[in-house]
């Protein structure tokens, strides 16, 4: 059994410094691994990505993260991947990496993923320029989390993990306004994740959104967006096929 502790949307700026952490000490007694699927930061600055890193800095248990769409507002998402990765959390955007947990190798694939809306209310590759490239952005975004998936079957992974921010169904929005939910994720993250395989999708991202959810294919997803966790995080476990 892989025991695997999630949390996103922590939204973290100086004032908030420390308050995570007497939490996330304790992960080595009840987790393997611990996934933040973004909006680390609340508008993206190195300075609130420090205090992310003072945060997770030397925790017990591997950390892996994908940035959200607040971690971009400040337009250095390089630094503040930058300076994640100096504190030794694995910063994932397309790419995947895999951990040994309790003597399983563990793959999670991560990218933040993007908007677009969900079957029979999305948007389509139609029109303006600038339709079409929000929703080529999001292609390009699936596409890149199915290559990543397909690496790590072939990484001889026992579980395997897609961690995005936003979100790949409709059924961890409830909750959050309809008018939104094309701006909060996109079915074509869920193709990529049913089309190449994975064990649990997580995302963030939807505050007012409910915690369970599914693919069509059958893969559980998991909205662990703090305000809906009500928590530090949430511990998964899965089981090894």
């Amino acid at each position: 059994m892989v025991r695997v502790a999630a949390v996103g949307d922590i939204h973290m700026g100086p004032e908030s410094q420390g308050l995570l952490r007497p939490a996330f000490a304790t992960l080595d007694a009840c987790a393997d691994l611990l996934l933040l699927a973004g909006d680390l930061t609340r508008h993206g600055t190195p300075e609130e990505a420090e205090v992310v890193a003072r945060e997770v800095r030397g925790l017990p248990v591997p950390v892996v993260a994908v940035l959200g769409n607040h971690d971009h507002h400040d337009e250095q998402p390089e630094k503040v991947t930058a300076i994640l990765q100096e504190a030794g959390v694995t910063v994932l955007e397309g790419e995947y990496t895999v951990v040994e947990c309790a003597g399983t190798r563990v793959g999670v694939a991560g990218v933040k993923g993007f908007g677009g809306g969900f079957a029979g209310r999305s948007a389509g590759e139609f029109g303006e320029p600038l339709m079409k490239e929000f929703v080529r952005y999001t292609r390009r975004s699936a596409d890149a989390l199915h290559a990543a998936l397909l690496g790590l079957a072939e990484e001889d992974c026992a579980v395997r993990v897609a961690l995005t921010h936003f979100s790949p169904v409709p059924d961890t929005l409830a909750g959050e306004p309809p008018e939104i939910h094309p701006f909060l994720g996109s079915y074509l993250l869920a193709e990529a994740i049913d089309t190449a395989g994975a064990d649990l999708a997580v995302h963030g991202h939807a505050h007012l959104g409910t915690e369970h959810g599914m693919t069509a294919g059958g893969v559980r997803v998991r909205n662990v967006a703090q305000p809906v966790i009500g928590q530090a995080f949430h511990v998964y476990r899965l089981h090894p096929a």
